[in-house]
């Protein structure tokens, strides 16, 4: 009879260990899981940044934070980068002399004179193998670009990506002000502050961009 007893007593025990170790680990795994509608409301978030993202070119008189330009760093290391040789380097300009020379190296940049931040992004070439991979460079650096625009925008910055490579004097004139070595190759100089009035993104969407499977099609 004692036997018994303590074989049901050992039975409800483990039974209510059970339980618990159950109950525990469903606890646990819905605290960590993200619920569907989080989800899906972190993805439109996404999207309506890249799609209200537009070029800002007038900028208030307010400059932009350090942990900002930091992130916009960091988005932009972020970026895919062919056979992850990450041939970038981002030549950060916040002094107002260096900002309106910049402005006259580069005639496509008028706006960064009266902009707090620029950033120009460069191409390393002696991460680069001089074989057929060797552009890849202008890829990574161009995904870079982007990353930075849209993590701007999602900071309430304005922004505006202006070209200078493959100007041969565009890229003398910059390289010469920012004294870059010659294997930095200056691609393109973003500009950043917050903007002085709303922008109006285009819409650029075409189907007749689009093939599916054969090009025409």
């Amino acid at each position: 009879m004692t036997s018994k007893f303590l074989i049901i007593l050992l039975c409800v025990a483990l039974i209510v260990v059970s339980v618990r170790l159950y109950l525990v680990t469903n606890n646990s795994c819905q605290e960590t899981q993200v619920p569907m509608s989080d989800t899906l409301s972190a993805n439109d978030d996404f999207y309506d940044v890249i799609m209200s993202r537009a070029s800002v070119r007038s900028y208030l008189d307010k400059s932009v934070e350090d942990e900002k330009i930091d992130k916009l760093l960091h988005a932009a290391m972020a970026a895919p980068t062919a056979m992850d040789k990450r041939p970038w380097h981002f030549i950060v300009v916040t002094e107002k002399d260096i900002l309106k020379k910049l402005a006259d190296a580069s005639p496509n940049a008028k706006m960064v004179a009266t902009a707090p931040l620029a950033v120009v992004i460069c191409g390393d070439m002696s991460k680069e193998k001089d074989d057929w991979t060797k552009d890849f460079w202008i890829q990574d650096v161009s995904a870079a670009s982007e990353n930075m625009l849209l993590q701007a925008h999602s900071m309430g910055l304005g922004g505006v990506w202006t070209a200078i490579w493959p100007s041969v004097e565009r890229g003398a004139a910059v390289s010469s002000l920012l004294e870059t070595p010659e294997h930095i190759i200056p691609f393109a100089t973003l500009v950043f502050g917050y903007p002085s009035s709303p922008s109006q993104p285009k819409d650029k969407w075409d189907e007749f961009n689009v093939s599916y499977e054969l090009y025409g099609e």
